[in-house]
């Protein structure tokens, strides 16, 4: 049942945030006439592939973080350990980079320039959000664990990772 309850949340997550930011938002507001192309060209394709690896890197990262973290990406419910597997070990936000992935396979596909103004902004927004909140969050939360994840792996440009050092507590003082 808890395993259940944790997919349901994930689920609910899913559909409400990167769903209104990955979709209503940029199709509702930023190219209200969008259409399906009648006819496909390098450009629907290149969109269409951007769009399906968004998809698949971020049920990546929501997957590792319900097994691995046991929680959500919701701030409400954050994982209770520091994810730092799979995708998570070239890069600190492959949640975010999968949405914007998204975002911009939307505007490729629908060669939107409107829906390319709006993933600008979305990146810049989200920037300053984990500069000033979520990062703080997460040093607060694993303390030194955070520390040697962020000093080890970038925030933005994934690269190959590097050997993990393991943060372990002080030793206690001999009595």
């Amino acid at each position: 049942m808890n395993a259940l309850w944790l997919f349901l949340k994930n689920l609910l997550f899913t559909l409400v945030v990167p769903g209104f930011v990955a979709g209503w938002v940029p199709l509702r507001f930023f190219e209200r006439r969008a259409r399906w192309p009648e006819s496909w060209a390098e450009l629907q394709f290149t969109g269409a592939g951007l769009c399906a690896l968004g998809f698949a890197v971020y049920l990546h990262c929501q997957w590792l973080f319900a097994t691995r973290g046991q929680g959500t990406p919701a701030p409400i419910d954050p994982p209770k350990r520091l994810v730092h597997r799979g995708s998570y070990k070239w890069v600190r936000n492959p949640m975010y980079l999968a949405v914007f992935t998204v975002v911009a396979g939307e505007a490729v596909f629908l060669r939107s320039w409107h829906i390319a103004v709006y993933f600008t902004c979305l990146v810049c927004a989200v920037h300053v959000f984990v500069l000033l909140v979520e990062e703080e969050a997460l040093r607060r939360r694993f303390g030194a664990m955070y520390e040697d994840y962020r000093r080890d792996v970038p925030r933005w440009l994934p690269r190959r990772p590097r050997p993990r050092l393991q943060t372990v507590p002080p030793f206690s003082a001999p009595r």
